[in-house]
């Protein structure tokens, strides 16, 4: 195997499990993270094609732009969660 050829195959494997992790993330943030990194991983197979101008498009528009867009319609929603642990601090204790 040529080492172009296993490139592919990595690159294949970590755009679909991304994909995978982006249907099945319950946070809305993540799985807007997680469908940039796809964008991301496709521009790389743009540009293992030889077609840079297309790469370059994808991965502004994919991961710049519709990652952006996914992250504010989720918090515009009210659908941004974040799981924050808070530690008790304050000493409730009498």
């Amino acid at each position: 195997m040529v080492w172009g050829d296993l490139i592919i195959v990595v690159m294949m494997v970590l755009v679909l499990a991304t994909a995978c992790a982006a249907l099945f993330l319950r946070n809305l943030l993540g799985a807007a993270v997680a469908t940039a990194l796809v964008s991301l991983g496709v521009s790389v197979f743009f540009v293992i094609l030889r077609a840079p101008d297309v790469a370059l498009t994808e991965a502004a528009v994919g991961a710049g732009l519709g990652g952006l867009l996914l992250a504010l319609a989720a918090k515009h929603l009210g659908l941004w969660r974040i799981e924050v642990q808070q530690t008790d601090d304050e000493g409730d204790a009498p």
